[in-house]
């Protein structure tokens, strides 16, 4: 990520100004949380990927700051649902909007960034990039859906998971790189090269993530650990010890997930569960395979700093600590 800063610098300090310029309202209240957003901050990595394939791709105009805008507000509002639909407490070290403000106040500024977004979207009188957004926004809510339908079944195997990381996260991941392959009007295969890239770093983001759930330090996440135990996820580490566990620690499993609050002993138990059975270590060697597959798309593309950067953020997805 370190060279991708470095690359962007200037137009990374475009993109904040331009957050502030669009999240403009009359509604006090909306501008009180549009402050709460930019000031929580972000890795940025989808204006950061945007950016880094728009350059990539020979594009150096305008539109790319709106583009990049309209990507994080998609995100930022799918957040905003997520936290709500979780009950999260905690985003990026700091309260939750929907506890600040209520779920109602949440789930609201959430559809107004939505909104905001096809607002933008006009501008760009292109219907692919367009296509590409909306098509993406609404595999994304149903990935949310199935995610929650999964809730505490533990039947779920690795390729049904797989299924919701790709609609639920890589799929906004893969459409931004996509974008940046359209504004610079690519080819058809070397924008499927750069959809296919983003799909690959967006499952190895959520992998990791997903490890990171039961093994980071809090104070750095700012997010609880073993919260996706406690909302009933089954990701990749707990589905692997499963695949691997007795009958007996199964069953005991089961117990938990039945529970209505989860206790410092249950998560214990989880954690110690896939520790054993190197769930951890099986995520972060899957994610592992992804990056490497990710950093084999950029093949077809000349050597440039713009490519080096973009390598370098893939591999940094399976070093991340939070």
């Amino acid at each position: 990520m370190q060279l991708a800063q470095k690359l962007l610098r200037e137009d990374l300090d475009h993109i904040e100004d331009c957050f502030r310029q669009y999240l403009t309202s009359d509604v006090p209240l909306i501008r009180q949380m549009s402050d709460h957003i930019l000031a929580s901050g972000g890795k940025r990595i989808r204006p950061v990927l945007l950016l880094l394939c728009a350059r990539l791709s020979g594009y150096g105009g305008e539109y790319r700051y709106t583009l990049a805008s309209v990507i994080e507000f998609i995100h930022t509002a799918t957040l905003l649902h997520d936290d709500v639909v979780d009950g999260a407490p905690l985003r990026r070290g700091q309260v939750s909007a929907n506890v600040a403000w209520g779920n109602e106040v949440a789930v609201l500024v959430g559809d107004y960034l939505f909104a905001r977004c096809f607002e933008m979207m006009v501008d760009f009188c292109d219907r692919r990039i367009m296509k590409a957004l909306a098509g993406t926004t609404s595999l994304m809510a149903q990935g949310e859906v199935v995610q929650l339908m999964n809730s505490g079944d533990l039947s779920l195997d690795e390729e049904r998971y797989l299924s919701v990381v790709r609609s639920k996260t890589a799929a906004l991941f893969s459409a931004t790189c996509r974008c940046g392959a359209i504004l610079g009007q690519l080819p058809s295969d070397r924008e499927e090269d750069l959809a296919a890239f983003g799909m690959d770093l967006g499952v190895a983001f959520q992998l990791v993530d997903d490890a990171l759930d039961y093994v980071a330090d809090q104070e750095e996440s700012g997010k609880l650990i073993g919260r996706d135990l406690a909302e009933g996820k089954m990701t990749l580490p707990l589905i692997y010890a499963l695949r691997c566990c007795s009958e007996d620690e199964r069953q005991k499993l089961s117990a938990i997930f039945a529970k209505d609050d989860l206790h410092a002993d249950d998560l214990g138990f989880v954690q110690n569960l896939i520790i054993r059975y190197d769930g951890i270590a099986y995520t972060q060697r899957q994610a592992g395979f992804y990056v490497s597959r990710a950093s084999e798309r950029l093949a077809a593309f000349p050597d440039s700093p713009a490519r080096q950067a973009l390598a370098e953020l893939a591999k940094s997805a399976i070093h991340r600590r939070y």
